[in-house]
């Protein structure tokens, strides 16, 4: 119980400030998703260095470079902005280990490159995403429902599949995730995308694509994060949020909700 109640609490304290900031907007979203993009960030390049992965990362060019694609999401023009930056952390990680042959006789550009720019790809660039679409007329409430389908579809996933589950559906990944739990996580989305619709009262489209997404690719987006886990050797990304793990553990869904999102939203400008 006490598990529970500090897992409440916390996910409560999250809840909070991330849809604070997205009614709040402007600079306040962006430095609420900046922290939370640089701690992902964080996390993820530590578990690339555990003992099972053994990545070499450049910490330092994976944080310049993220808080440059971050400002870049901020200004115009935004997505060439941002496809140049990360083709510089590339040339730069490169340069890093033209200078570490050159001085001890060993190298691993393709690695470092790899696990440096796949941290950014993989977690800022989604927070990068977030922020553009706030950024659209209407982005508040496309961001408002993202989160509340995101974690409405991953509190009936956990129900529906503690109660119900008995189909696994990616043990060697996931052992605990099943049919059940993915199909319940689905329907409790759309609910959700359904009920703001209506009390919103909105057309039914776009809106309705954002619930789609993230009943159904959120629920990859958890699995990728599963997959990272495993392959590290670790249980959770990190201890930031208790009964929770890490930022990582907390926003693995909304990561590429977010990115499939703005790509829906940002390229046909609907919203």
């Amino acid at each position: 119980m006490s598990n529970l109640f500090m897992r409440a609490l916390s996910g409560g304290g999250v809840v909070l400030c991330v849809l604070g900031g997205v009614i709040w907007g402007g600079r306040v979203w962006f430095a609420i998703a900046c922290v939370a993009a640089l701690l992902s960030l964080s996390e993820y390049y530590k578990l690339l260095a555990s003992q099972a992965s053994q990545v070499r990362v450049s910490r330092g060019i994976g944080y310049v470079s993220a808080i440059a694609v971050m400002l870049a999401a901020s200004g115009r023009p935004r997505p060439i902005s941002i496809a140049m930056i990360l083709s510089l952390a590339v040339f730069a990680v490169f340069m890093v280990e033209i200078v570490r042959r050159q001085t001890s006789g060993v190298s691993r550009a393709v690695s470092n490159a790899g696990g440096t720019v796949s941290g950014i790809l993989f977690v800022v660039v989604p927070w990068a995403c977030l922020v553009m679409l706030g950024s659209l007329p209407t982005g508040r409430l496309v961001l408002f429902s993202l989160f509340a389908c995101t974690w409405s579809c991953d509190v009936a996933a956990y129900l529906i599949g503690a109660a119900w589950g008995r189909y696994l559906l990616c043990d060697k990944v996931s052992p605990k995730k099943t049919w059940e739990g993915f199909i319940g996580g689905a329907l409790g989305s759309i609910l959700m995308i359904a009920l703001i619709i209506f009390y919103r009262d909105q057309p039914p489209f776009p809106l309705l694509t954002v619930g789609v997404i993230c009943a159904l690719a959120g629920q990859f987006g958890d699995l990728a994060e599963s997959l990272l886990k495993r392959e590290c050797g670790a249980k959770d990304s990190g201890r930031l949020i208790p009964g929770h793990g890490g930022m990582l553990d907390r926003f693995d869904s909304v990561l590429v909700n977010g990115l499939l999102t703005y790509m829906v939203f940002g390229a046909v400008g609907s919203v």
